[in-house]
């Protein structure tokens, strides 16, 4: 699934492309795609025609697009799910084989004139969420200056890289809970936009155990995740995310390369950099993980002692 950076970059796409610009018509080709909108298909294309998108916003995973034009403040929620893709294309262009849903926008300069939602897997789709006012008063993410967010992002916790995220936070979230540390940062409501990918190599990073029990971790190890976090998801935006399959793309149909730099993730039986610069012998380890896998060193990600 595609985690901060891989949203991110759509997100910076979008906001080149479709931002101040009017939805003039919409065609849902597969009522799957907009099973979130409770009113169903119709009252979907008839409220979103005529709105203007005035900023396209995300926390986390989560990518929206604030609309004008309605009584009521709202946004317009797309959520990826597995293998949902946005892309900005000409009509005139050829529908992609999993087009589920097509905006037509207004005209501006030479910009495409419509905005595509492509869903091969069907986990993701759109669909209306009103705005309601953020618990801290603040702008809601990244792309917004407003202190609204949609009603069904609302439990979502600051990402990574929110400037108003502060990293005291992490420390005292972990410290109230007693699970596993990745099942932890894995939690959107504790710290959002971190997925399976960017835990392992932010944990490997911190030389930190997924495994350890969050009520023993120790300020200094959390100041230290957090940079790790950070710096691994710098990174991966600047890579433009991590592709390992041309379903992670950004609105122009262009993957990402970070997955060049991964230092855990998917290297099962592969030398541990780390180890190998200090002269130790130790091969990254995959464990199953919640349906998933977990990828690890042995031993200078130590493992928690049983009692």
């Amino acid at each position: 699934m595609p985690e901060l950076p891989e949203v991110e970059v759509v997100r910076e796409g979008l906001d080149k492309w479709i931002r101040a610009r009017t939805v003039q018509s919409v065609q849902v080709l597969d009522p799957r795609s907009v099973r979130r909108h409770i009113d169903g298909v119709d009252d979907f294309e008839q409220t979103l025609t005529g709105c203007t998108i005035t900023s396209v916003v995300r926390r986390g995973k989560f990518l929206w697009m604030d609309l004008e034009g309605l009584e009521t403040p709202t946004a317009l929620v797309a959520h990826l799910g597995m293998s949902g893709q946005l892309l900005v294309e000409e009509p005139d262009a050829p529908d992609e084989k999993h087009l589920k849903v097509r905006l037509s926008l207004s005209q501006k300069s030479v910009f495409p004139r419509e905005l595509r939602f492509v869903d091969q897997r069907i986990f993701g789709g759109m669909f209306l969420s009103p705005l309601v006012a953020t618990a801290d008063a603040l702008p809601a993410g990244a792309g917004s200056i407003r202190a609204t967010i949609p009603e069904a992002a609302a439990h979502i916790a600051r990402d990574v890289m929110d400037p108003h995220r502060a990293p005291e936070d992490l420390y005292v979230s972990l410290r109230r809970r007693t699970t596993q540390l990745k099942r932890a940062i894995l939690d959107q409501g504790i710290i959002s936009g971190v997925g399976n990918i960017y835990a392992d190599e932010a944990l490997w990073q911190a030389g930190l155990s997924g495994l350890r029990n969050t009520a023993t971790i120790r300020r200094p190890e959390v100041d230290r995740l957090n940079d790790a976090l950070v710096d691994v998801m710098t990174r991966a935006l600047a890579a433009g995310g991590t592709s390992f399959d041309s379903l992670y793309v950004n609105v122009n149909g262009a993957s990402g390369y970070f997955a060049r730099s991964l230092n855990a993730y998917g290297r099962e039986g592969k030398a541990c950099a780390r180890c190998l610069e200090n002269g130790r012998d130790s091969l990254i380890r995959r464990d199953p993980f919640m349906g998933r896998s977990s990828y690890s060193c042995p031993v200078c990600q130590p493992r928690p002692r049983k009692r």
